[in-house]
């Protein structure tokens, strides 16, 4: 087993059971992409079992901190097995679950979303990579699904050194699926949506804006970035007259209008438009629009902190621009899935954007990602989605 020696004092966040390392924070020890390799501080006392990556600033992820445990085929059922019984547990109102969020269980750089029964995963570090044939078979095992779809398009896998893989990995057929939310039905391809084939992080916040717009009586309603259309339905089931979904996406506009008449609602009380949202927002308000609720759910706009200015910006226009656009006491949920802006630092751009549109709000909910895909308390960094309910004043 080769061993990889951390300069002094690096050993201080897996002690902390955090499971990266920095190439910065290695003082000697290399071996080939995703190896396991026995992790020790500078005095040579054991700090984990990792899998190694030459090409990536992230060189080690923890696979675990127990020195007696082996990294193998018994290794990846018991961690598989027990995150598919954290979702039974968790009872998802869907039958799109997140299975397997990566470092918060236990399996760095590996994301598994069940679509009815059709898996879809993303092996997105080479320590996933090198042990991609046995956790397919596990996840088969652990699921019941015969059938597993690889997403192994990020550009993630980029800095691993990794090409991209996308198709099947078990079993063969079709890659459109339909299914159930909140009593809702909502299709997505595997081979053609984005990440594993749809946003199902939003799946509860999408619940939450049916029931603001049935209790505080939105009649018109603004979907930016709309995608596929999910808070476009959740809107309409909340009772809204008019939706607007936006996006510069034809085929998933085109699906998120099928998904209106999918779930039985009246096409004529939706419109999809074709449109830079930015754009969008700034002709909208020339033209005296006002709507009652606004969604902001915008691509990925800070990879990561170095980046986070830029972004910054680019939020703060676009909620500056949503909240002139409210009618008086309009709801606004507005978010960032972008790593590199905090929670606290997304608080803040908001504020700013009210400063400058000259309105105040009143912070109806912090949002989040479903459970599902959890963030534990020794890996924060998987907090990458964040959101506020607003209440414009």
């Amino acid at each position: 087993m080769k061993v990889i020696r951390l300069r002094e004092g690096k050993e201080r966040s897996l002690l902390r059971r955090h499971p990266w390392v920095f190439a910065g924070s290695i003082a000697k020890g290399q071996a080939d992409a995703g190896e396991t390799v026995r992790v020790e501080s500078d005095d040579g006392k054991f700090l984990a079992w990792a899998a190694f990556s030459p090409s990536s600033q992230i060189r080690v992820r923890a696979w675990t901190f127990d020195e007696s445990e082996r990294v193998d085929h018994a290794f990846f059922k018991r961690r598989i097995g027990a995150a598919v019984a954290l979702r039974r547990r968790m009872a998802v109102e869907s039958d799109g679950v997140r299975l397997i969020h990566g470092e918060a269980d236990g399996l760095p750089g590996l994301v598994v979303d069940r679509y009815g029964d059709l898996l879809s995963a993303q092996f997105l570090s080479a320590g996933t990579e090198r042990f991609k044939s046995t956790i397919a078979d596990v996840l088969l095992q652990a699921t019941g699904c015969t059938r597993l779809y690889e997403r192994s398009d990020s550009g993630v896998r980029a800095l691993e050194g990794l090409e991209p893989v996308t198709g099947w990995l078990r079993g063969e057929g079709n890659t459109e699926v339909t299914i159930r939310e909140h009593g809702w039905q909502l299709t997505l391809d595997v081979q053609e949506g984005h990440k594993t084939g749809f946003y199902l992080d939003q799946r509860d916040n999408r619940a939450r804006l049916a029931d603001w717009v049935r209790r505080f009586g939105c009649k018109r309603v603004l979907n930016c970035y709309s995608y596929t259309g999910g808070f476009s339905v959740a809107a309409l089931a909340g009772g809204a007259e008019q939706v607007v979904s936006v996006d510069s996406s034809a085929p998933a506009l085109a699906r998120a209008t099928a998904h209106v008449a999918l779930n039985g609602h009246d096409p004529a009380r939706h419109q999809a438009l074709d449109a830079d949202v930015n754009g969008y927002l700034r002709e909208a308000l020339k033209s005296g629009e006002r709507f009652d609720a606004i969604v902001l759910d915008p691509p990925k706009f800070a990879p990561t902190a170095a980046h986070a200015e830029r972004a910054a910006r680019a939020y703060k226009d676009i909620n500056r621009l949503g909240l002139k656009l409210l009618a008086p006491g309009g709801l606004l949920l507005t978010f960032s899935c972008s790593g590199g802006i905090g929670a606290e630092l997304f608080h803040k751009i908001v504020a700013g954007a009210a400063m400058d549109a000259q309105v105040d709000g009143a912070i109806l909910a912090r949002l989040e990602g479903a459970p599902d895909h959890p963030t534990t308390l020794m890996f924060p960094e998987g907090e990458y989605l964040k959101g506020l309910a607003v209440l414009k004043q």
